[in-house]
C-alpha cells in the first residue's frame, strides 16, 4: 500500500530528470492545498466566515491551476504572482479574521518559506523585505484604527476553532519543504561521496599505471643494457681473431684451440639472443609466465658456459655442481635471464684470482640455486635496494660497468 501511495505521489509530483527541486516542491504543497481547500472552503463557509473561504478559494484555485500548467504543460509557474497574491489575500484575511487575534500570523511564515523554496535565491531578500514591511504595515494600522478588523468569532470555542483548523496549512507547508530539503541534500551528499570515491580510485588506477609504465620502461632500458654488454664480448672476441688472422701467423697448435673458445662464445651469444627475443616477445604480449618441466642443467649450462669464459679472463676459478638427474618446473626464458644476470655480476665484483661455486639442491617440492663467490659483497647502504629496479650501476673489481641489476 505504501509503495503504491509513493509511486502515486512520485507521479504527482515529477521526477528529478524533468523538474528541478524548487518546482518539485511547489508541486507538492499545490497538492497539499488542495487537499486542504476541500475541507476548509466549506468549512469556513458554513461558519459564516465568507471572506476567508473565498480567499482560501482564489488561492487555492491560482496554485490549482499554476501546477496544472506546470506538471502537466511544462510552464514554470510565477514566483511574482504568488508573492502578490499572499499578500493581498493574507491582508484582506487579517483584517476579516480578527486581526492579531486571528490566525493569519500564523500562516504568514509558511507562506514565506514557500515563495523561498519556489524562488530563485536572487529573489529571496527581495520577498523577505517585503512581506515583513506589509506584516509591520497591516498591524500598525489595525493598532491605530482597530474598527477596520473584523471579529467573526465568539471568544472561547470559536477563536479556538479557528487556531485549530489553521495550524495544519503551515505545519504541512513547512514538513513537505524540510523534507523534500534535506532529501535533496542527502542525496547530492551520496552523490559527491561516491563521486569523490570514484576519483579516489581514478587517481589510485592512474598512478599504479604510471607505475607500472614507468618501471616497465626502466626494465626495458636495463635488459637492452644486458643484451648490448653481453653481446660485445662474442663480438670482441670475433674482432681479436680477425685482427690475429690480419696481423700475425697462427701456430698450428693455437688455431683449433682459439676457434673453439670463440665458436663456444659466438653460439653462447646466438642461443642468449634468442632466447631474449622470445622473452621480449612474451612480455609485449603479457606477463603471463609458461612453466615447463626442464632439466636444469641442460637449460642453463649455456649461461654457465659463458660465465665460465668470462671468468677465466680474470683468472677466476669458475665450478658449477648441478646434478644432470635435477628437473625443474620453470619460465626457461626468465630462468636464463636471472642465472645469467647473478653469474655476470659474481664475475663482475669478484677479484682476479678469487672462485665462483654455483650448486643446486633439491629441497622438497623446490629447488634451491645458489652462487657464491669471494668478492666485495653489497654494501648495506644498497642492500635495501637489491630488489628494485631503480639500483644504480657499480665498476667491478676489472672496473667493468654494471647495469644496476643486483
Amino acid at each position: 500500500m505504501l509503495k503504491k501511495l509513493n509511486t502515486v505521489w512520485f507521479n504527482l509530483i515529477g521526477g528529478p530528470l524533468n523538474f528541478s527541486l524548487e518546482t518539485r516542491i511547489f508541486h507538492s504543497i499545490s497538492i497539499g492545498l488542495i487537499i486542504l481547500a476541500a475541507v476548509y472552503v466549506p468549512y469556513n463557509f458554513f461558519e459564516g466566515l465568507y471572506v476567508a473561504s473565498v480567499s482560501s478559494f482564489i488561492i487555492v484555485s491560482f496554485f490549482a491551476y499554476q501546477y496544472y500548467n506546470s506538471r502537466f504543460h511544462g510552464r514554470a509557474h510565477s514566483n511574482l504572482l504568488f508573492g502578490i497574491t499572499g499578500i493581498v489575500m493574507f491582508s484582506i484575511n487579517y483584517f476579516a479574521n480578527s486581526g492579531i487575534d486571528g490566525s493569519t500570523d500564523l500562516v504568514w511564515p509558511a507562506y514565506l518559506m514557500l515563495i523561498f523554496a519556489i524562488s530563485p535565491y536572487r529573489q529571496h531578500n527581495m520577498w523577505l523585505i517585503a512581506y515583513i514591511i506589509c506584516f509591520l504595515t497591516l498591524h500598525i494600522v489595525a493598532y491605530y484604527h482597530p474598527a477596520l478588523v473584523k471579529h467573526p468569532f465568539t471568544a472561547g470555542k470559536g477563536e479556538l476553532i479557528d487556531r485549530v483548523t489553521a495550524f495544519p496549512i503551515p505545519a504541512i507547508a513547512i514538513y513537505i519543504i524540510i523534507g523534500f530539503i534535506r532529501k535533496s541534500y542527502d542525496k547530492e551528499r551520496r552523490a559527491s561521496e561516491e563521486k569523490a570515491i570514484a576519483i579516489e580510485v581514478s587517481s589510485q588506477q592512474i598512478l599504479r599505471q604510471t607505475h607500472q609504465l614507468e618501471q616497465s620502461n626502466t626494465e626495458k632500458d636495463k635488459l637492452m643494457s644486458i643484451i648490448s654488454h653481453d653481446m660485445r664480448t662474442p663480438l670482441i672476441s670475433i674482432l681479436n681473431y680477425l685482427e690475429l688472422l690480419n696481423e700475425n701467423e697462427l701456430e698450428p697448435l693455437q688455431r683449433p684451440a682459439l676457434e673453439k673458445e670463440l665458436l663456444t662464445a659466438t653460439n653462447g651469444a646466438m642461443e642468449m639472443l634468442t632466447n631474449l627475443l622470445q622473452w621480449s616477445r612474451s612480455q609485449m604480449e603479457g606477463p603471463a609466465v609458461k612453466l615447463v618441466a626442464l632439466n636444469l642443467l641442460s637449460a642453463i649450462k649455456s649461461t654457465l658456459e659463458m660465465g665460465k669464459t668470462e671468468a677465466g679472463k680474470k683468472d677466476i676459478g669458475f665450478n658449477f655442481n648441478i646434478g644432470p638427474e635435477i628437473a625443474v618446473l620453470a619460465d626457461p626464458d626468465m630462468l636464463q635471464l636471472v642465472v645469467r644476470n647473478l653469474v655476470s655480476n659474481a664475475v663482475k665484483f669478484t677479484p682476479r684470482g678469487g672462485i665462483i661455486n654455483i650448486d643446486a639442491q633439491l629441497m622438497q617440492d623446490e629447488c634451491k640455486i645458489t652462487i657464491t663467490d669471494n668478492g666485495k659483497g653489497i654494501d648495506p647502504q644498497k642492500q635495501e635496494k637489491i630488489f628494485s629496479i631503480n639500483t644504480e650501476p657499480a665498476f667491478g673489481t676489472g672496473n667493468e660497468k654494471g647495469v644496476g641489476f643486483m
